[in-house]
């Protein structure tokens, strides 16, 4: 009997069901967050009890790989690249995400933040000196039409925070863009899960210390509920994603990773739909859309 190849449907479809999850489990992650400010806690306290029930399993993964893996040595400049991205890429823009989620729905946080790939286009254009094609253009002409959609009820003055909100995750954004081209050489030597494991828990360190420095410990003393949507971010919405997204990319490849990535707006809105109550009007429905064909033209790749 022959044994499946990586092309066989059980295969792939595996992979597609992991990426699919991937998807819904990050997708959470600003619902679950909406929940927990509901019992009063803040974007500083929720970071620090986030990292830290997180941070063990991020050490503890990257101590598995380094000792049944045969990785390459790190070198000090990917260490200091890891550093650097670490408190950027991860703590700076989760820091600015759940900030800005206190002003904006769910929905609206997840949209803004998914454009962070025709950022990349923008940075990589700028600094590295990329050529931007007509596709891209046109993607970015369409990926912030949509955003001036969706933000269209800040201009008729109808929710007066979401220009903050939309700010700071736009920030958030900025930086996930700056990772992905900063961090791109060095994920291919270090390894990607590795990479991850080592920055994540770089980046839970100034998400725990600046918590005694800011509030008081008595900030920590919160209901059993409030611990277990921390529980479920930490591990649900932070740790699986990147293991799931991880095997999807070995089963089906970043091009379609990235398009059923296309998907989470759409069940980040329809989850807060359910569980918050929240809802767009029809014009930022309409900016949705253009937001996620924007982002799909960007981020699909043409068979080769």
């Amino acid at each position: 009997m022959n044994s499946p190849g990586v092309s066989s449907t059980p295969y792939r479809t595996i992979g597609i069901a992991c990426a699919l999850a991937g998807v819904l489990a990050f997708s959470a992650k600003a619902v679950v967050a909406k929940l927990m400010y509901r019992h009063g806690i803040d974007a500083v306290t929720l970071m620090a009890m986030r990292m830290s029930i997180a941070l063990p399993i991020f050490i503890g993964i990257g101590l598995w790989i380094a000792h049944h893996t045969k990785a390459p040595r790190i070198s000090r400049r990917e260490w200091a690249t890891m550093i650097a991205i670490g408190f950027t890429g991860y703590y700076a823009a989760s820091f600015l995400d759940f900030i800005g989620l206190q002003y904006v729905t769910a929905g609206i946080g997840r949209l803004i933040l998914f454009a962070y790939p025709t950022i990349t286009v923008a940075i990589s254009a700028l600094f590295l000196k990329r050529r931007v094609t007509r596709a891209e253009v046109m993607a970015l002409l369409i990926t912030y039409a949509g955003v001036a959609l969706v933000l269209s009820n800040a201009i008729s003055g109808q929710q007066v925070n979401l220009p903050l909100g939309a700010l700071l995750i736009s920030g958030a954004a900025f930086f996930t863009a700056v990772f992905l081209v900063w961090s791109a050489e060095s994920i291919r030597r270090v390894g990607s899960m590795r990479f991850t494991a080592y920055a994540m828990s770089i980046a839970a360190l100034p998400s725990i210390l600046q918590f005694p420095l800011l509030r008081p410990m008595s900030a920590l003393d919160l209901p059993l509920e409030a611990w277990g949507l921390a529980l479920l971010l930490s591990v649900v919405c932070t740790v699986l994603p990147l293991f799931l997204t991880a095997e999807a990319l070995k089963r089906i490849g970043a091009n379609h990773v990235s398009l059923l990535g296309a998907l989470g707006p759409v069940m980040t809105i329809l989850i807060s739909n359910v569980v918050l109550g929240e809802s767009m009007m029809p014009l930022q429905w309409v900016g949705a859309l253009l937001v996620m064909a924007g982002v799909a033209l960007v981020t699909m790749r043409p068979s080769r």
